[in-house]
């Protein structure tokens, strides 16, 4: 796919009298967080020029974190130009975009990587090069982000583990549709998912398999697994709303009552919560505006210095989960939120904003 680009224009050159007064007010110490900045920041003489090598942008959630990164404050007043690579669910390729952003000194780099061990090795080469990196959404193995910005994986494949053996009465047979091998979304949820299974001996996992996070790998997959398992399957648990949301489909489409095989996923994407509606499935909302925005502002405190203000809202909504402190923290832990028919108007609402 093509690269997504997204480019700001440079603020017009301020009076000298006005450019003063903003450096003076940038050179203030930062205020209490219990609100963003109420007045823009003046973008630099020259735009920080950031890179997000995002590991791919055929699905929903991986949309809607690029479309929030773009719309933090900081990109739209022209601070920050933002380049957005689509690693085409590749680490090769993802490796070859550092190498471009590194020739061509980019200022940071935002990574959501496709594998936890193969994205360690990029992240090496930008850090020695000068070039901070934070990671978003997945993580790298190690300690070699300049910090992180994200949801515990382990702990959404416990919710919807828990979730599932709570509609099928904790017996039953049951099948896995996973996410990339490797990545450490697949990696953690598959962790929090045996959790729970394993207090569960009257539980039978008739069969896993990854689905990419693809809503049609995983209607064919789940077509086959219906076939095969003929009135055996109780439940599925789909480490994503795409893959949920294919499994739902071929079960409507096999004429099966959708309500005797529960489904449940992750993420929160706008077709996910009308099925949550629809009683068709449940799942967990993660913060696409949290992981993206909150990762570009933990960014720009290492471009910018102590004077950094952070600019998205998402700090003074989740200010207890993730306190900003003084932005240098290794890692933010965005939570989990359980969608149900109760809230799913409200959730419906912000992801469509």
């Amino acid at each position: 796919m093509p690269f997504f680009r997204f480019t700001t224009v440079l603020a017009a050159a301020l009076a000298g009298g006005l450019f003063l007064a903003a450096a003076q007010v940038r050179a203030q110490a930062p205020a209490p967080l219990s609100a963003p900045a109420p007045v823009p920041v003046p973008a630099p003489a020259k735009p920080y020029r950031i890179g997000a090598a995002v590991y791919g942008l055929k699905g929903e959630f991986m949309q809607m974190w690029t479309k929030e990164l773009k719309a933090h404050p900081a990109v739209k007043d022209g601070t920050v130009q933002i380049t957005v690579f689509d690693g085409n669910y590749d680490a090769l390729t993802q490796s070859n975009q550092f190498d471009t952003m590194i020739t061509q000194k980019y200022d940071g780099i935002l990574f959501v990587p496709i594998d936890l061990k193969a994205g360690a090795a990029p992240v090496h080469k930008a850090v020695k090069a000068g070039i901070p990196v934070v990671g978003s959404n997945t993580r790298v193995q190690g300690e070699v982000l300049t910090s992180y910005v994200g949801n515990d994986d382990v702990v959404a494949g416990r919710m919807q583990a828990e979730a599932l053996m709570k509609a099928i009465g904790g017996k039953g047979n049951i099948v896995v549709i996973e996410g990339p091998i490797g990545q450490s979304a697949q990696i953690e949820r598959a962790r929090g998912n045996d959790e729970v299974l394993a207090r569960h001996k009257d539980v039978k996992v008739l069969a896993r398999k990854t689905a990419n996070w693809s809503r049609a790998e995983s209607m064919g997959l789940m077509e086959n697994w219906l076939t095969a398992f003929p009135g055996q399957i109780q439940g599925v648990i789909a480490q994503n709303d795409d893959e949920a949301l294919g499994a739902v489909q071929a079960i409507k489409t096999k004429g099966i009552d959708i309500k005797t095989i529960p489904v449940v996923g992750v993420d929160g994407v706008a077709a996910a919560i009308t099925a949550v509606k629809r009683g068709e499935m449940t799942t967990n909302f993660q913060d696409a505006q949290a992981q993206a925005q909150g990762a570009l502002d933990v960014l720009l405190r290492q471009l910018v210095g102590p004077s950094y203000r952070p600019r998205s809202v998402v700090w003074s909504e989740y200010a207890q989960a993730m306190p900003w402190g003084d932005g240098t923290a290794k890692s933010y832990e965005v939570p989990w939120t359980a969608i149900v028919p109760a809230n799913a108007d409200a959730f419906l609402q912000k992801v469509r904003k």
